[in-house]
């Protein structure tokens, strides 16, 4: 595959990094970080260039962990050619997440990933261990950035130098990056665990409630994969997913 081309896989209708989005807006990934680090200079008084991007993956789910991942771009570095076609990884086909993660390690000056399992996430709540998941990937890049983006959700933490931004995850090359990384790990997880519960076809779907795993949630109850405090995963009440 040559640097810099198209990632194979790129499918997305009516929405290309560069070019109109289905949201009807026109956004370039890259410029859009650069803005933001524009913008945050001449607020703090600063010149540093390092954007730091947070996002998550597997919040949906039903089985499987949480991971949140965190990515720097150093845009002292820019253009990345090898990020061409970067953008969301729910808008990338499975092939092209998984060229897109190699370029995205290729490419960035720190990559972090945090995981919360399913036994913590029935603990402690699916929102704490989100938030809390988010602040720890970027408590591990060790301040080396300027500016941190988050898809959405409000870390109210000053000393990690946040911002939320909504819909962050496509307009922010950052946050895109870092939402290939967690999907792409946590994808990976969730197939090398399947021949350990196979009746479940955790490689097919990964966690989410998809008509198969909720038949075989039926037939076979939960693993200890699962949440259990998930609506009808831990409880007899399945017939609650019921069309």
């Amino acid at each position: 595959m040559e640097e810099g081309g198209p990632v194979p896989g790129f499918a997305i209708e009516g929405h290309r990094p560069g070019s109109r989005s289905a949201r009807g807006r026109v956004w370039d990934p890259f410029k859009f970080d650069r803005s933001l680090l524009a913008e945050h200079g001449q607020v703090a008084g600063g010149t540093d260039l390092r954007l730091a991007g947070t996002d998550e993956a597997g919040r949906g789910c039903l089985a499987g962990p949480l991971v949140a991942a965190a990515v720097v771009l150093d845009y002292v570095a820019a253009p990345f050619t090898r990020l061409k076609g970067l953008t969301d990884s729910k808008l990338l086909t499975p092939e092209a997440r998984e060229a897109m993660y190699q370029r995205v390690l290729c490419s960035a000056v720190r990559v972090s990933c945090v995981a919360y399992s399913p036994l913590t996430i029935d603990q402690v709540g699916l929102h704490r261990c989100n938030l809390s998941a988010l602040c720890q990937a970027l408590e591990s890049l060790d301040g080396e950035y300027g500016l941190a983006v988050v898809d959405a959700f409000d870390l109210k933490r000053s000393d990690l130098h946040a911002r939320s931004i909504i819909g962050a995850d496509y307009k922010s090359a950052a946050v895109a990056a870092a939402s290939v990384v967690a999907k792409v790990v946590r994808d990976r997880l969730m197939r090398a665990l399947a021949p350990v519960h196979p009746e479940y076809g955790f490689e097919e779907h990964v966690g989410y409630g998809t008509g198969r795993h909720r038949d075989a949630l039926r037939e076979h109850g939960p693993c200890p994969l699962h949440r259990l405090s998930f609506r009808g995963v831990g409880t007899s009440q399945l017939e609650l997913w019921a069309e």
